[in-house]
């Protein structure tokens, strides 16, 4: 990293730019010196048509569509913003992780910005723009506990300040956001498959079927939700043809099944955090990603923290999944503390957020 001049005595503008997997975004982000933070303009444009044929999002698609609308974007975010390039302080763009062809769209689109207006750029952590959001939203700051639950990524973690990660779990098959994606495909919901099965699951008994409860009562706060989309399809595959209830009550039963383990991960990473920190530590628990939309989830956690004593922290969940104005604002919390990145910074498909975190067997990249 490159030490930039401190921003911490004035208001900074940063433009942020989203491309990691199928949501193309931009964004322009006020930060005043307090550390509170303004979102001037947040565009987000999903794929969700162009990869619904294939079950699944498209590297080569994705990074295709980046590249046909990005530029536009970022002209209706400034104008929105109503603000020049002139105006700015730095331009971010997410760096890693996520998919290689879309990461380069949005850091060479950011760069070429920053080159031509001698702006500082910031390479954004994906995961840590997640992480910070709750500081934007409503000006939560660390040390607090983080959930973070998206299609690629599974984790708790204890978040001590910015670029400063200590991960408590993670997942060691699938994350949570891609087992609902799979649920989804096996049940013949389509894509995106959270939204899909929150919906079916509104109209279905989550009591008739047992599903089982992945690492439940384990010491080690991590997760588990491989076995569990097992017992789905063999659920599925012993009632078929499925009928229309059968789906609905398969996915209630699932995301109950989810509910309940995440629900029973976190509490275990309540403890560790009570520990690691202290007892006259602040008790935050933050939860962010993507799936931090579910309401099922989001109404067990809040439970959950208020049963424990910890405040609860979830931003809106037009903020929750992919977005430009959360790599805005950790661009601009980045900025503050003089921190800065080359032209020559690369992206990085594969990017851990505790980089010293020991290995979880089977968690592989997910990690």
């Amino acid at each position: 990293m490159a030490n930039a001049e401190q921003t911490n005595g004035k208001p900074s503008l940063v433009l942020g730019l989203e491309t990691s997997c199928d949501e193309t975004a931009a964004a322009v982000v006020l930060r005043e010196p307090g550390g509170t933070g303004r979102i001037l303009s947040n565009i987000v444009r999903t794929q969700w048509e162009q990869h619904r044929p294939y079950g699944g999002v498209v590297p080569e698609i994705a990074a295709r569509a980046h590249v046909e609308c990005l530029d536009l974007m970022v002209r209706d975010a400034m104008r929105e913003a109503d603000a020049g390039f002139g105006d700015l302080d730095a331009v971010a763009a997410t760096a890693g992780p996520g998919l290689i062809g879309g990461l380069i769209v949005g850091v060479i689109t950011g760069k070429a910005i920053a080159l031509a207006r001698d702006l500082p750029f910031i390479a954004v952590h994906h995961l840590e723009a997640h992480a910070l959001t709750v500081g934007l939203t409503e000006g939560v700051q660390p040390p607090y506990l983080l959930l973070l639950v998206s299609g690629g990524h599974t984790q708790l973690l204890i978040v001590h300040g910015v670029g400063a990660y200590e991960r408590l779990g993670t997942t060691i098959d699938d994350a949570l956001g891609e087992a609902f994606d799979k649920t989804a495909k096996l049940l013949g919901l389509g894509f995106p498959g959270g939204p899909a099965v929150e919906k079916a699951a509104r109209r279905g008994n989550a009591q008739r079927f047992e599903l089982p409860r992945p690492m439940v009562g384990r010491e080690e706060p991590h997760f588990s939700f491989a076995g569990l989309k097992t017992a789905v399809r063999r659920t599925a595959e012993k009632l078929s043809p499925l009928s229309e209830q059968d789906v609905c009550d398969i996915a209630a039963s699932f995301e109950a099944a989810v509910t309940e383990s995440v629900a029973d991960r976190c509490a275990r990473a309540m403890d560790v955090t009570v520990a690691r920190l202290g007892r006259l530590a602040p008790l935050r628990f933050v939860v962010a990603g993507g799936v931090a939309a579910n309401a099922r989830l989001r109404a067990s956690l809040l439970t959950l923290a208020e049963l424990r004593g910890f405040s609860f922290h979830v931003p809106p969940v037009s903020l929750c999944g992919d977005n430009a104005a959360m790599i805005a604002w950790a661009g601009a919390e980045r900025l503050a503390l003089g921190l800065t990145d080359p032209l020559d910074a690369p992206v990085r498909p594969r990017w851990p957020l505790d980089a010293n975190a020991a290995p979880a067997i089977g968690a592989g990249v997910k990690a």
